[in-house]
């Protein structure tokens, strides 16, 4: 329904929706990626995966993680223009910069992660091939592998120093310059507009990035594996699905399309 609104209404026409719509199909991938395998095994009762079906999942999985995380730098960039320099922002963010940021996201996702696959594949498994998951996690593989770990973790590091830090890092600043930016606006009416026209992207934002710290940056005292699953479930599954509501139901131009949609659809009927 939102991607149908996006391409529809050209009140909607906009960079901010076009990363939105980006963000959309993104999350339908993640979701189709990672719950493939629990509801064919649901389904079936058939709870076998091949290595190679294993790694391509776990590549995936991997690639929209960090296509996710770029996506949503662009929209802080994005807002921190329209927020901190509104004058220049139909220049600074045309169609052309739209494009290639969400380009860039796409095929940096997918190259990024391929050494990090391929040493995964050289893996040797000497603790069972049993994965206590409903799918092919990173973290799950290496607790079965008994390979040397040294190449992997400088691999590991420096993707999360690339993909992760200094993609948060630059959306840190650019929420920070909006706040700082938004404390100096001198009318009530104009901090509460401002700040509604990043609402949803910082709640977003918060959430993506608060799920992930809490599936892959917890204290080690606090891994098990039914939690492993619990926290892989929000963040692969929940997540996703209260993204489009989040971004809907906060923006005022969403909801004047849906209301067009269903006013249009009564005098239809």
């Amino acid at each position: 329904m939102f991607l149908m609104l996006m391409y529809t209404d050209p009140h909607l026409q906009k960079p901010m929706y076009f990363f939105l719509s980006n963000l959309s199909f993104l999350d339908i991938c993640k979701t189709s990626v990672t719950l493939s395998t629990l509801l064919h095994s649901l389904m079936t009762g058939e709870t076998l995966i091949s290595f190679s079906l294993c790694l391509t999942q776990l590549y995936f999985f991997i690639s929209f993680l960090g296509i996710e995380i770029f996506l949503l730098t662009a929209m802080a960039y994005d807002r921190y223009v329209a927020i901190c320099d509104p004058l220049h922002y139909v220049f600074v963010i045309n169609r052309r910069i739209c494009v290639l940021l969400a380009s860039a996201s796409w095929i940096i996702g997918f190259l990024d992660v391929i050494p990090h696959i391929f040493l995964t594949s050289q893996f040797s498994f000497c603790r069972g091939n049993e994965i206590n998951h409903f799918f092919c996690d990173f973290s799950v593989l290496l607790k079965l592998s008994c390979s040397d770990m040294s190449y992997i973790e400088a691999v590991v590091f420096t993707e999360g120093v690339f993909v992760s830090f200094i993609p948060f890092g630059l959306t840190l600043t650019s929420y920070i310059c909006i706040i700082s930016r938004i404390l100096k606006m001198c009318s009530a009416k104009g901090r509460y507009k401002a700040f509604s026209t990043c609402s949803s992207h910082l709640t977003i934002v918060i959430l993506f990035y608060g799920t992930l710290i809490c599936v892959y940056i917890r204290p080690s005292s606090m891994y098990s594996p039914s939690q492993d699953k619990f926290f892989a479930l929000l963040f692969t599954a929940l997540i996703p699905m209260l993204n489009p509501i989040i971004y809907s139901l906060r923006n005022e131009e969403v909801k004047s399309a849906l209301k067009k949609i269903y006013i249009c659809k009564s005098q239809w009927k």
